[in-house]
């Protein structure tokens, strides 16, 4: 389909759509708010930035009642799902009070929770962030990670998908 643009404006179905053909990892990030309460959130907006500082970002909708812990803490855990953690994905979707019942974590760097059997777990300092557009974009350099040899959640085209080895 050929997205027309009229003036200034875009279709944001379309755009989503647009924007959904490019598949992603699906994460799930964890932080501690002032209160010492856990805070997660399923995000796939995250991507390396820096090897050399090891710089990582992931990006927040300005809506999300999660954003202010996430301003003001210091620190981030992104939290790579594996394929069996798919529950875990619409779990921290979800508008719960509570999001980590029944969810196996370790306490991380600045007691973060970090979440068990992930593909990967990288505990951040955060560096910056920055609104951009009805986002924030929040940038951390990498202090400690560890990785399993697991298959890793995908989303793409508005849907989970599996990684295929050609």
């Amino acid at each position: 389909m050929q997205l027309e643009v009229c003036g200034d404006k875009l279709d944001s179905r379309e755009l989503r759509n647009v924007l959904g053909c490019f598949g992603t990892g699906v994460t799930v990030v964890t932080t501690l708010d002032n209160d010492g309460q856990k805070v997660g959130l399923t995000a796939n907006s995250f991507s390396s930035v820096s090897l050399d500082p090891p710089i990582v970002l992931w990006s927040l909708s300005k809506q999300s009642k999660s954003v202010n812990a996430f301003m003001q803490s210091s620190r981030f855990v992104i939290n790579v799902l594996s394929m069996e953690q798919l529950p875990l994905s619409k779990q921290f979707s979800q508008p719960l009070d509570d999001r980590f019942i029944g969810v196996s974590s370790s306490e991380g760097l600045g007691s973060l929770p970090v979440l068990n059997d992930c593909a990967a777990n990288i505990e951040c300092r955060a560096v910056s962030s920055q609104e951009v557009g009805d986002h924030i974009l929040f940038l951390g350099q990498i202090e400690r990670y560890n990785y399993l040899e697991k298959e890793t959640l995908l989303f793409c085209n508005g849907a989970y998908a599996k990684a295929v080895q050609v």
